[in-house]
Protein backbone atom coordinates (compact mmCIF):
# COMPACT_ATOMS: atom_id res chain seq x y z
CA UNK A 1 0.00 0.00 0.00
CA UNK A 2 2.97 2.40 1.01
CA UNK A 3 5.68 0.79 -0.84
CA UNK A 4 7.36 3.80 -1.87
CA UNK A 5 5.41 6.27 0.56
CA UNK A 6 8.26 9.05 0.15
CA UNK A 7 9.68 9.92 -2.97
CA UNK A 8 11.39 12.62 -4.44
CA UNK A 9 8.22 14.23 -6.21
CA UNK A 10 6.30 13.99 -2.86
CA UNK A 11 9.57 16.26 -0.67
CA UNK A 12 8.44 18.86 -3.96
CA UNK A 13 5.03 18.93 -3.54
CA UNK A 14 5.63 19.47 0.43
CA UNK A 15 8.27 22.30 -0.37
CA UNK A 16 5.72 24.25 -2.77
CA UNK A 17 3.09 23.71 0.01
CA UNK A 18 5.14 25.26 2.49
CA UNK A 19 6.25 28.13 0.33
CA UNK A 20 2.81 29.13 -0.78
CA UNK A 21 1.83 28.72 2.92
CA UNK A 22 4.26 30.75 4.79
CA UNK A 23 5.59 32.94 2.09
CA UNK A 24 9.17 32.98 0.89
CA UNK A 25 9.88 36.39 3.60
CA UNK A 26 9.25 33.98 6.80
CA UNK A 27 10.57 30.85 6.30
CA UNK A 28 14.50 31.83 6.76
CA UNK A 29 12.87 33.29 9.79
CA UNK A 30 11.18 29.89 10.91
CA UNK A 31 14.75 28.26 10.08
CA UNK A 32 16.64 30.27 12.53
CA UNK A 33 13.85 29.87 15.61
CA UNK A 34 14.36 26.21 14.77
CA UNK A 35 18.16 26.06 14.70
CA UNK A 36 18.01 27.96 17.90
CA UNK A 37 16.15 25.63 19.64
CA UNK A 38 17.59 22.46 18.44
CA UNK A 39 20.96 24.08 20.05
CA UNK A 40 19.03 24.86 23.24
CA UNK A 41 18.01 21.02 23.10
CA UNK A 42 21.07 19.55 22.54
CA UNK A 43 22.79 22.11 25.22
CA UNK A 44 20.26 21.15 27.69
CA UNK A 45 20.40 17.50 26.86
CA UNK A 46 24.33 17.33 27.45
CA UNK A 47 24.08 18.99 30.89
CA UNK A 48 21.98 16.62 31.99
CA UNK A 49 24.13 13.55 31.27
CA UNK A 50 26.87 15.62 32.83
CA UNK A 51 25.30 15.93 35.82
CA UNK A 52 24.11 12.76 35.76
CA UNK A 53 27.84 11.28 35.02
CA UNK A 54 29.17 13.79 37.75
CA UNK A 55 27.03 12.70 40.97
CA UNK A 56 28.03 8.99 39.44
CA UNK A 57 23.90 7.76 39.11
CA UNK A 58 21.12 7.98 36.99
CA UNK A 59 17.85 8.68 38.49
CA UNK A 60 16.09 5.59 39.11
CA UNK A 61 12.35 5.09 39.17
CA UNK A 62 12.55 3.58 42.97
CA UNK A 63 13.86 7.19 44.23
CA UNK A 64 9.91 7.96 44.72
CA UNK A 65 8.08 6.91 47.36
CA UNK A 66 5.12 4.51 45.79
CA UNK A 67 2.11 5.96 46.65
CA UNK A 68 -0.73 4.53 49.26
CA UNK A 69 -3.16 2.10 48.05
CA UNK A 70 -6.92 3.47 47.72
CA UNK A 71 -9.78 0.50 48.77
CA UNK A 72 -12.99 0.97 47.94
CA UNK A 73 -13.82 2.35 51.52
CA UNK A 74 -12.08 5.34 50.61
CA UNK A 75 -13.97 6.34 47.74
CA UNK A 76 -17.31 8.74 48.88
CA UNK A 77 -20.32 8.06 46.60
CA UNK A 78 -22.17 11.13 44.86
CA UNK A 79 -24.81 10.96 47.78
CA UNK A 80 -21.92 10.93 50.99
CA UNK A 81 -20.57 13.86 49.27
CA UNK A 82 -23.68 15.71 49.72
CA UNK A 83 -24.21 14.87 52.74
CA UNK A 84 -20.64 15.61 53.64
CA UNK A 85 -20.94 19.67 52.13
CA UNK A 86 -22.60 21.76 54.61
CA UNK A 87 -25.73 23.33 52.76
CA UNK A 88 -25.04 26.88 52.23
CA UNK A 89 -28.68 27.94 50.86
CA UNK A 90 -27.36 30.22 48.08
CA UNK A 91 -27.25 29.71 44.33
CA UNK A 92 -24.22 29.37 42.12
Amino acid sequence: MLRNGLEPWHLIVVAIVVIVLFGSKKLPEAARGLGKSMRILKSEAKAMKSDSAATGDAPTASTTPAPEAITPSDVLTANEAQQAEPATGSVK
